[in-house]
């Protein structure tokens, strides 16, 4: 850490890394500012992670523990892979957002407070028996206490706004004495508010404005704010940058995966909790040949987007865990009229309803598994935010080449998540292929590409490739509706081995550390940032650990079996039970240790860190 004084004298101090956590009550607009912070440290040229978290219900009751919502963000000068561990900063609404996160925090953690809401009312819902503010409880922590209201409310004082507008402006000014404390640049929000709140109301635009720029101002000017610190630019690819969450990503994957394919874009989906963000985004984008179908229930919307699948277009829909339950059978309907469909699985907390705005990896088994009858389909599983776009992409390739249904496994953590994400050009992108059509002379609708055993994508309209479509058994090459005993055999093996050329598709798995040794750490989804973090770190500290990190669920990849056996044990850390741990022994017959953590939250570095030290050297 370098440190500088500016023109005030105050000491200016250079991160590698910082950890900053907002939370509040869910009308606090916690989300709002933390995702404006985002966007200035990406503008700042910081590489970054986030990791919103916020209650399922609509509005929980002001100022209780389980109303609290948080977002929090690592920015730093390197590749940051995870929204990091413990916060360096919190800042905290009110007693509640104390309460909840304090437990998280080390010693010389700053806790910037808004002082106002620490009120009795405020203290007793949040369990306190005393002011934390007062009672020396903090001792251990660096406490700036801001009365944000009634400065939020001298700065608009003469404003016409009501008091009830004038509070929501609030989070505005801890944002300002954020941006003070980082030098981040304010231009960006400026004009964000300007477009978010300008046409509706004038007035509460320019008071958010103002707010910002006071808190800013005052973090300047008041003694209690003795310290500023500045992070360098992250080394990035040239290229251009916008900031996305994963379900923005996935979006524009499959709106990329309809440009190459040249063909219009149908989305059908059933709004369910995290993945309708998907639904929106393409909603924007209709005039770009996409077709937006909010369906009555999730049966209507995979259905609708087999139909459109089967009329020749890209076709895909979105989901969660109990959504992915009800569109089994469809499912099975789009393996046996082999039709190209893409489906994404944003994975929440369940089972049932579960924790709906929680992330978890429990829909692993249901995803390769969850059909009635032999229905083999492709599973892909994203790493990170702006991997759901890479991932998505290769989901709609495989897709429309091979004839198959390919499911896609996000979870809440990526999808409200964000990072930098560097917009390709289209030559940039990988070229999609699909079946030729056979000259008509020589037409059947159940002929295969001797490659990938893909039947031809025939569609309505294509005079003489007509065919017969649905759910019933199909006879081999000819296509008619068949009841043949040895014949649905032949079909069943066919789709098999069909779903287990994809392999070829699979790219050489790559080992970070050593090709062999102790342990190799096992991971897939999500977990990859934990992972690949605490393995870096336990090398520094000369343990023998490596990693690998799986997207091709099923199949799995070629070499993974191999790559296994080179290393004495094998950990798999996952946000389920073990549900990849039981795959790979299945598929391997070997018996991996696990690390597993059903909680709604995502593993951290240091939970997996530890798990690696505990093995290596049994303590």
């Amino acid at each position: 850490m370098n440190n500088t004084k500016n023109s005030r004298n105050i000491c200016v101090s250079q991160l590698d890394s910082v950890t900053v956590r907002f939370a509040g009550d869910s009308g606090d607009g916690i989300q709002l500012v933390g995702s404006q912070f985002a966007n200035a440290t990406a503008i700042a040229g910081n590489d970054l992670s986030t990791l919103p978290d916020y209650p399922a219900e609509i509005r929980s009751p002001a100022g209780s523990l389980s109303g609290v919502s948080g977002f929090q963000i690592s920015f730093g000068d390197e590749s940051v892979l995870t929204p990091g561990n413990k916060p360096d900063v919190l800042m905290a609404m009110n007693p509640a957002a104390l309460a909840v996160n304090l437990k998280n925090l080390d010693k010389g953690s700053v806790i910037i407070t808004n002082s106002d809401a620490f009120t009795p009312v405020g203290l007793e819902k949040a369990g306190y028996k005393s002011n934390p503010l007062e009672d020396n409880s903090l001792a251990n922590y660096r406490v700036i206490g801001v009365p944000v209201n009634t400065l939020a409310a001298g700065v608009l004082k003469d404003s016409t706004l009501t008091p009830a507008q004038v509070l929501k402006c609030k989070n505005f000014y801890l944002l300002g004495i954020l941006y003070w404390m980082y030098g981040l640049p304010m231009e960006t929000t400026k004009a964000w508010i300007k477009t978010k709140f300008g046409k509706k109301s004038p007035e509460l635009a320019a008071a958010n404005a103002k707010v910002l720029e006071a808190g800013y101002d005052y973090a300047e000017t008041t003694e209690i704010f003795d310290a500023r610190f500045q992070l360098k630019k992250s080394p990035v690819t040239k290229g251009k940058y916008r900031n996305l969450t994963g379900n923005e990503a996935a979006a524009y994957a499959l709106l990329t995966a309809a440009k190459l394919l040249k063909k219009k874009l149908f989305y059908g989906s059933y709004p369910i909790t995290p993945a309708t963000e998907i639904l929106h985004t393409l909603a924007k984008h209709r005039a770009q040949d996409v077709v937006v179908f909010q369906a009555e229930d999730e049966i209507a919307a995979i259905c609708s987007s087999i139909g459109a699948a089967f009329a020749g277009e890209l076709s895909a829909t979105g989901t969660s865990g109990p959504g992915l339950s009800l569109k089994s059978e469809a499912l099975g309907l789009a393996v046996i009229a082999e039709l190209p469909l893409v489906v994404v699985d944003v994975q929440r907390g369940g089972p049932s309803t579960g924790l709906p705005t929680k992330t978890e990896q429990s829909d692993l088994l249901q995803a390769v598994y969850g059909r009635h009858g032999e229905a083999p389909l492709v599973v892909l599983a994203a790493t990170s935010p702006a991997d759901c776009f890479d991932t998505t992409l290769e989901a709609a390739r495989i897709a429309v080449k091979y004839m198959t249904p390919v499911v896609v496994l996000t979870n809440a953590y990526l999808s409200n998540g964000t990072e930098p994400f560097r917009i390709p050009k289209l030559s940039e992108l990988p070229k999609f292929e699909t079946s030729p059509l056979p000259k008509l002379e020589n037409y059947k609708c159940f002929m295969r590409d001797p490659d990938t055993l893909a039947r031809p994508w025939t569609y309505p309209g294509l005079a003489g490739y007509e065919y017969r479509a649905g759910g019933l058994e199909k006879q081999n090459i000819e296509g008619n509706i068949s009841y043949d005993a040895l014949n649905h055999e032949v079909m069943t093996d066919l789709r098999a081995d069909k779903i287990a050329r994809v392999v070829k598709e699979i790219p050489p798995t790559k080992i970070n550390g050593p090709e062999e040794g102790e342990l190799l750490v096992v991971g897939w989804g999500s977990t990859y940032g934990a992972i690949t973090t605490a393995v870096t770190e336990a090398r520094k500290t000369g343990l023998k650990v490596s990693s690998v990190h799986i997207k091709n669920i099923f199949p799995l990849p070629p070499d993974l079996g191999t790559i296994m056996r080179r290393f004495r044990k094998v950990l798999v850390p996952e946000e389920n039970s073990g549900q990849f741990r039981m795959l790979l022994r299945s598929a391997y017959m070997l018996e991996p240790l696990g690390l597993n953590k059903v909680q709604g939250q995502p593993l951290n570095s240091d939970e997996v860190l530890c798990k690696i030290q505990e093995i290596l050297r049994g303590n």
